[in-house]
Parts: structure tokens; C-alpha cells; sequence
């Protein structure tokens, strides 16, 4: 696992009303602050990528539809440098992510619905100066990493 990326597995609780699913607590280890709430969506077979922050971390759990979440290392002082992490997370697979600081981060909805995730990252959206720092989803010369659906 790429240095300082962190995941819990998340739980359903059911009852006759329907069901309730804990994502972040501020008593937990894994909170580090709160900046903002957001939800995003991508239309199937969309691949939002590649950006990574400075200042924040991103604290990602996509809450309907499925998403393949990629991470890469490319930060010159981490012992996991070029690493490269992939997570199948939503529905089918409830798991919170958080990304460091400083790690490539972008996903690709799979299925044939659109997803939703939720960020709760822990600084606010700068809308004068972002902190982020995008790349090409594609052949960028970076970060090597094909998001086609591989048929098995």
C-alpha cells in the first residue's frame, strides 16, 4: 500500500426502515480535520484523473455506482515511490480511502450507472488559489496506467 494512504472497511446497519452506514467520525484515528463536504458524480466508463494536492487529503467513499480508484506515488521522498494502488469502491464494496498529500489520485466509473462519491477533504476549496495539480488521464509521460476495462 502506497505510504500514508489509509482504508476502512465500511458496514451497513439495517433495520425495517432501511439502512445506515457510518463513514467518518471526528474520534476516530483516521480524521484529521474537516474543510468541506462535496459530493461528485461521473457517467459511466468517464475517468476523472490524474490530480493530487499539496496542503489537503481527500477522504473518498463512493456512495452509489461503482468506481475504480487508482493511486500513484509519485513523491520524491516516499519509500513507496511509483507505486501504483487500485481500489474497487461503492456499492458492491463499501470502503472509505484516504490519500495523502502529494499522491496522484483518479478514478474511472465502471458499470452502467452513474456514480456518486463523496469527499470530505480537510482543508475548504480555494477558489482564488486551488491546491491542485492535474495531469492527462492519458499518456501524460508520468504516470503509466491504462484505464481500459480488461476482459477476463
Amino acid at each position: 500500500m502506497i505510504e500514508g494512504v489509509r482504508t476502512k472497511k465500511l458496514s451497513f446497519i439495517p433495520d425495517d426502515r432501511g439502512r445506515l452506514i457510518e463513514i467518518l467520525r471526528c474520534d476516530e484515528e483516521v480524521f484529521e480535520g474537516f474543510g468541506q463536504v462535496y459530493i461528485t458524480t461521473t457517467y459511466p466508463g468517464i475517468v476523472k484523473a490524474w490530480h493530487y494536492h499539496k496542503l489537503q487529503k481527500d477522504n473518498f467513499v463512493c456512495l452509489k455506482g461503482m468506481v475504480r480508484l487508482v493511486l500513484a506515488d509519485m513523491r520524491e521522498n516516499s519509500k513507496t515511490k511509483g507505486e501504483i494502488n487500485e481500489f474497487y469502491i461503492g456499492e458492491y464494496n463499501p470502503l472509505f480511502v484516504q490519500i495523502p498529500e502529494g499522491v496522484y489520485h483518479g478514478w474511472r466509473c465502471i458499470g452502467t450507472e452513474e456514480a456518486i462519491v463523496l469527499n470530505v477533504p480537510t482543508k475548504p476549496y480555494n477558489h482564488k488559489e486551488p491546491d491542485e495539480y492535474r495531469l492527462p488521464a492519458h499518456n501524460n509521460g508520468i504516470i503509466d496506467f491504462d484505464w481500459s476495462i480488461k476482459d477476463r
